[in-house]
């Protein structure tokens, strides 16, 4: 493929160089980066490059020029359809795997100003070794670290049961305001949202029914959709389970957006638009402009990590709050709390100190010989125990009930990293969150707002299982290269910062 050289291209391609060589291959899945108004994707066996554009309210993409086997040529949302197709094809490589809505996740994440360089993604296979030795991994573009669970029931709800087919995350933000009864404005642009780039998902919603008066979503941090779906047809999440009975189910999931990683894809859950649009770009980035390191995903910045939203980004609880005046929101233990009412970071924003939950081997609802010997099991234990008492609180008599609220669950993410997501401890996880989401709906039915509620159950990002014989990073490699850089989250490469 034929590029205009200068030295700033020249020590691009020494960085890309330095990516795929061959002694990398087993942890470089492809290097992606942007090239004026076309796009490239490179593997080691191949490349293509790609442009954007305008298609009336969206884009279209075309492929402009390929060599030898084209990297994105394989974008099927339908690849591992089940836990027993997953299984049997561990570790799948770039000849196996499939990048759902690939083009259009690499140009929306490169429209950021503050967007890397160069983009580096791991292999299926890729164990961190500086993420501990956990066996689970998410962040790139491969359909098992892309697939979230999706799963809509409730008032409102067209109970379709399992549909064979995928959404994407994006997409939960309009379809959820279009449950609740919003509508575009005529002549409009058929927006929800002040900015959107998900879309409704029209035969979710029973258009004979009234709207719910409520909508309470949980999000499960971190699960593998396909192990959800099958612990719940194994009946040890019961309370899932039920809304499975009464609602649909995205049967092939619901594909984060890139990066696939907790923070860019709480804020897509919540905004409806992609990472490169609403500003949190991954767990940590470069502004070059302010010369500084960007962390958000950190317990000590998620209070704050909003400050990087772009301006003119509504969030569901803007959104109520502008389609509805006088609605009353909630965000529960969620760094995306941008426009609720009560919020537990706006609590500690303030200054004011949350009751502290017992120990977590005190608790109920939690598997005690896993919260012994790991401290992340313990830790997400207490947080999404004091999550489950904010939630309860919240529907025990307020008034007025909130019209959107929001619970954040971080257990099934550090179990499922510990463990990998077809571990006994990942599939804990998912019993004890379960337990707590029960109590939470049956917070809702004391509260006699069941049949006036619809809820949704979804996860910021897939999770795979990674070979712990396949380790090491790039690092080595950038550094022989000769070309000054900074490697920001494992694969966010800034040349020349």
């Amino acid at each position: 493929m034929s590029q205009v050289h200068t030295p700033r291209h020249d020590r691009l391609d020494a960085v890309i160089g330095a990516l795929l060589d061959p002694a990398l291959e087993p942890i470089v899945d492809m290097v992606l980066t942007r090239d004026g108004p076309s796009y490239e994707a490179r593997a080691p066996d191949g490349a293509v490059r790609f442009r954007r554009d305008p298609d009336g309210a969206g884009w279209r993409y075309a492929d402009v020029a390929v060599e030898g086997r084209n990297p994105l040529g394989d974008t099927a949302t339908d690849r591992f359809p089940t836990l027993a197709a997953e299984r049997a094809m561990p570790w799948p490589t770039r000849t196996q795997q499939s990048y759902p809505h690939a083009h259009e996740q690499i140009a929306q994440l490169f429209d950021h100003p503050a967007a890397p360089d160069v983009v580096s993604l791991h292999t299926a296979a890729h164990n961190w070794e500086d993420h501990g030795g956990e066996r689970g991994e998410h962040g790139a573009l491969g359909i098992v670290q892309v697939r979230a669970p999706f799963v809509l029931a409730g008032a409102g709800v067209a109970p379709l049961r399992v549909l064979p087919r995928a959404c994407r995350l994006v997409d939960v933000a309009p379809t959820v305001l279009a449950l609740l009864g919003a509508r575009p404005e005529d002549g409009g642009s058929g927006r929800l949202l002040a900015r959107q780039d998900g879309q409704v998902l029209h035969d979710l919603i029973d258009d004979g029914a009234a709207p719910p008066d409520h909508v309470v979503g949980f999000l499960w941090d971190g699960s593998n959709a396909n192990v959800l779906y099958d612990l719940v047809a194994r009946g040890e999440a019961p309370n899932l389970a039920r809304l499975v009975d009464a609602g649909t189910v995205m049967g092939h999931g619901a594909m984060a957006s890139l990066p696939s990683v907790t923070l860019a894809n709480h804020t897509t859950i919540l905004t409806g638009i992609h990472p490169g649009h609403h500003g949190v770009l991954h767990n940590a980035w470069y502004d070059r402009e302010a010369g500084e390191q960007i962390i958000t995903n950190s317990p000590a910045t998620w209070p704050w990590a909003m400050r990087s939203l772009v301006a003119g980004t509504e969030t569901i609880h803007d959104a109520v709050h502008r389609l509805w005046p006088g609605a009353y929101t909630v965000s529960i233990n969620e760094p995306c709390d941008v426009g609720a009412d009560h919020s537990t970071f706006a609590e500690l924003r303030a200054g004011r100190e949350l009751a502290r939950p017992p120990r977590a081997d005190e608790l109920p609802f939690t598997t005690d010989r896993f919260v012994r010997p790991h401290k992340s099991y313990a830790w997400s234990s207490r947080v999404d125990h004091s999550g489950m008492t904010q939630a309860i609180e919240t529907w025990a008599g307020a008034s007025p009930l909130p019209r959107f609220c929001f619970v954040n669950c971080t257990l099934t993410d550090a179990a499922f990293h510990q463990g990998g997501p077809y571990s006994e401890i990942a599939a804990g996880s998912v019993r004890d969150t379960d337990a707590r989401m029960g109590r939470v709906l049956d917070a809702v039915e004391r509260a006699g707002a069941w049949d006036r509620t619809a809820f949704f159950v979804v996860a910021d990002h897939g999770m795979e299982d990674t070979n712990p014989a396949v380790t090491g990073d790039w690092s080595t490699a950038l550094d022989a290269c000769g070309v000054p850089y900074r490697d920001e989250a494992y694969g966010f490469i800034y040349v020349d910062p």
